[in-house]
């Protein structure tokens, strides 16, 4: 059901994009006013107002698609909005920088050796009868 809705809508964009390969004389093309496309307007609005009185339960499911439908879309545009950010944020803010022309030196050099602490001689012991 919805591969036909959307086979629909792009069909539909697809149709209105295309010229219409009328090539008639401008004599003879359908001379349509602004007031003409707002009078037909309001006609479909108000008639689109009085749908949901004539067919309840279809007006009923269509609100509960128009819901699942924007929370899929939100569901969506959260997933883009995640991943964007990911993927275009800086590793790094700015605070703390690197210095101009640091490689990316690699991490982890120290051997377990360098990690030992230094040795120092064992202090000598302390008399209690003599100051400090």
């Amino acid at each position: 059901m919805f591969f036909l809705l959307r086979v629909a809508f792009w069909l539909s964009i697809v149709l209105v994009l295309l010229p219409s390969g009328d090539y008639r004389s401008k004599d003879q093309a359908p001379q349509i006013g602004a007031a003409d496309a707002v009078s037909a307007a309001s006609a479909a609005v108000s008639d689109l107002s009085g749908f949901c009185s004539r067919q309840p339960d279809a007006c009923q499911v269509g609100g509960q698609a128009a819901v699942a439908f924007g929370q899929r879309a939100q569901a969506g545009a959260r997933y883009l909005f995640d991943l964007l950010h990911d993927h275009l944020s800086p590793a790094q803010t700015g605070s703390v920088g690197r210095a101009a022309g640091a490689g990316t030196a690699s991490q982890h050099t120290l051997k377990p050796s360098d990690l030992e602490p230094e040795w120092r001689a064992p202090l000598p012991p302390r008399n209690p009868r003599r100051p400090a």
